[in-house]
């Protein structure tokens, strides 16, 4: 499912691409690299720890009650099925489906009372993607427009200065959020500041059916009573290296092919962009000799060690593509646990959060934790984990036979925090008794981005410039305080 031609960088289909023999980043859509890097940077004095951000997004709206803010003493209604656990920090508790986070809470923080004003799940996304909280000109619908906020990403790719490897500043992977009825969720694309500043897409994930949800193989599960056919998607890490026998000579041959298919391609030659085509297929082909980068995405096969400890399936997998990419400086990659709405638990919520959604991804993260503490780079990494929204305090049934579950929520959820100059063993703010309102310090998505912001050293004055080079505030809030 692809982007809407209004804004897409003209792009060579992957079959064209294939047909003509072009070097496999082509279908990585290494068309942005160069147009990523493209908008003048202006210097400045880095005054955060990090150097990196992962942002994990989970799709569809982690339940707080069955994670990180349980209320065991909350009617029977509202508190659940789960128990709360001890963790190696004092006072704090969470869901006993996270074992191995409980046994890191030194590591990691919590604030608990960050909150917007929509339950929808496509203006959710808009609001934690970009940082914002105003629906501004978004129309509502599954089409990102150039009258969008930028994402996050858009943003810290645009504000701090690349690393001088081949690879872009910021970068999402598995896939892109696509809706399973086809409509591309917005908020995650340059939007104002023009398509040029989207991030790098690695489409690792096919989308398949897109009923299936969570880590596939090992705990991917159906979003509806009837099931079609078995779940075949499969987990590509991208090609990036050349072919057997392809040589230089070989190479140059193709590439002349290449031009041909160019040529007949009336959007790409007529488009602005391709004034730096030649450069950004330059680029591409740059990082097919670059050891670091191929390793980065060569996560399905390999130490068996590594396989082991992320987790053999796609979040263990995108979680230790993460970590090389961090390795490789990136400076933000955005993990999707999951496709679209994969954590949108109306139904048969405790199953599926007990058995398919919180043990991939507590063996994930976990080992992501320790390799980037052992190596340290946890300092000058940060983690923030969130979804769009929270769930509702009330345990309710669709009446589909699935059993029970949660609806949406925004007035409150539980964001994850780590690394990056982070004190471990923090909760920053409460939700009220049933964890349905924030009580105490409530935060917004604007102050979640200006965390993250202030983490990487981007200073309170910096503006982004729109297509008409009119200049916007990075900053829309304050840093979240205690954190740091």
């Amino acid at each position: 499912m692809t982007q809407p031609m209004s804004l897409s960088h003209p792009v060579i289909s992957r079959r064209t691409a294939i047909q003509a023999g072009a070097v496999g980043l082509l279908g990585l859509g290494s068309n942005h690299l160069e147009a990523l890097r493209a908008a003048g940077q202006a210097p400045f004095a880095a005054a955060g720890k990090a150097k990196t951000c992962i942002y994990i997004f989970l799709s569809g709206g982690l339940a707080q009650h069955e994670s990180f803010d349980l209320k065991p003493d909350a009617p029977s209604g509202i508190r659940g099925e789960f128990n709360p656990i001890a963790t190696s920090t004092p006072d704090i508790e969470i869901t006993e489906h996270l074992p191995g986070l409980a046994k890191r809470s030194h590591l990691w923080s919590l604030v608990r009372s960050l909150t917007h004003p929509t339950n929808g799940h496509t203006l959710g996304h808009y609001f934690m993607l970009t940082g914002q909280s105003v629906r501004g000109n978004f129309r509502g619908d599954r089409v990102p427009r150039a009258t969008d906020a930028p994402s996050i990403a858009s943003i810290v790719g645009d504000a701090v200065p690349a690393s001088t490897n081949n690879l872009p500043p910021s970068i999402v992977l598995p896939d892109r959020l696509v809706h399973w009825s086809g409509g591309v969720i917005p908020g995650l694309y340059g939007g104002m500041m023009g398509r040029q500043h989207d991030p790098l897409f690695i489409e690792a994930s096919p989308y398949g059916d897109p009923m299936w949800k969570g880590a596939f193989p090992t705990h991917s599960f159906y979003g509806r009573t009837t099931i079609p056919k078995p779940d075949e998607r499969v987990f590509q890490a991208p090609s990036i290296q050349l072919p057997q026998g392809l040589n230089t000579r070989r190479l140059s041959r193709r590439l002349k092919l290449l031009d041909h298919v160019d040529a007949q391609v009336e959007a790409l030659t007529r488009s602005a962009e391709s004034q730096n085509y030649d450069a950004q297929r330059q680029r591409s082909i740059s990082m097919l000799a670059d050891p670091k980068v191929r390793r980065a995405f060569d996560v399905t096969t390999g130490d068996d060690t590594d396989q082991d400890r992320y987790g053999r399936n796609s979040f263990g997998w995108s979680l230790l593509m993460a970590k090389r990419l961090v390795e490789a400086d990136v400076n933000l990659i955005q993990v999707n646990l999951g496709n679209n709405e994969t954590w949108d638990t109306h139904s048969d919520a405790f199953h599926r959060l007990k058995d398919k959604l919180l043990p991939p991804t507590d063996k994930g993260l976990c080992a992501l934790l320790d390799d980037l503490a052992k190596t340290g780079r946890l300092d000058s990494t940060l983690i923030v984990m969130a979804g769009e929204f929270g769930r509702t305090p009330e345990i309710s049934s669709l009446g589909d036979g699935l059993g029970p579950g949660r609806n949406h929520w925004g007035a409150v959820q539980t964001v994850f925090f780590a690394g990056g100059g982070i004190r471990g063993g923090t909760v920053i703010g409460s939700s009220d008794a049933d964890g349905a309102y924030p009580a105490t310090s409530p935060q917004k998505p604007e102050n979640m981005a200006a965390t993250i912001y202030n983490a990487l050293g981007i200073p309170p004055t910096a503006v982004w410039k729109d297509q008409t080079g009119r200049p916007h505030h990075v900053y829309n809030g304050e840093p979240i305080p205690g954190l740091t």
